[in-house]
């Protein structure tokens, strides 16, 4: 077990250096942090809280509860939940990296394992795309490929490791699945109330 454990950590490493140290760029460096930092995305959150009230009108309400919710859950399963327990040290944080860690954002003190952006995000785009998708096609692509883009993003600027951001995901995927299966059974978006 121990074995398949160090295994699993050196790709974990290997990917690592590869997505942070070796790929950058200095157009990358200036882009990266924007689309991972949290005041990017508000003008987002302002039109969907705007959007969906206007198109679905109670429901709509009900769906902008239940993306807070969806966020809330998953932020306290990642942040507060598995962090405390696995301890994993961020790379900007680790000793043995600091001489080869490619750190361009404040690096926190907190935990790294699981990515907390990873699993928001995927949470979010999950619960978008399970109840918006229906009615309005490309919001699937568009919703993963912004969840895949602010993962990526937190490696790239030295706060996470890979495996840190696929199990966020995966804990994303899983909350914003079931939030938007039990908004769809009750809520559905197919008329307007």
């Amino acid at each position: 077990m121990q074995a398949l454990r160090d295994y699993i950590l050196s790709w974990d490493y290997t990917i690592w250096y590869y997505m942070n140290t070796e790929w950058h760029t200095p157009f990358l460096d200036i882009v990266v942090p924007f689309l991972r930092n949290q005041w990017t995305w508000a003008p987002l959150y302002l039109f969907l809280a705007i959007f969906m009230p206007r198109n679905y009108g109670k429901r709509g309400w009900i769906w902008c509860a239940a993306f807070i919710v969806t966020f809330a859950i998953s932020d306290q399963l990642s942040a507060h939940l598995l962090k405390p327990i696995f301890h994993r040290t961020r790379p900007c944080n680790n000793p043995f990296l600091s001489d080869i860690v490619h750190n361009i954002v404040p690096c926190g003190g907190g935990f790294s394992f699981p990515s907390s952006h990873a699993s928001n995000h995927f949470a979010l785009a999950f619960f978008m795309a399970a109840t918006l998708g229906r009615k309005i096609k490309w919001v699937w692509p568009l919703a993963i490929l912004w969840a895949v883009i602010v993962s990526y993003s937190q490696v790239y600027v030295g706060v996470h490791f890979p495996l840190d951001v696929t199990f966020g995901a995966f804990i994303g995927i899983i909350t914003g699945g079931l939030t938007a299966m039990l908004f769809n059974r009750r809520f559905a978006l197919e008329t307007t109330q």
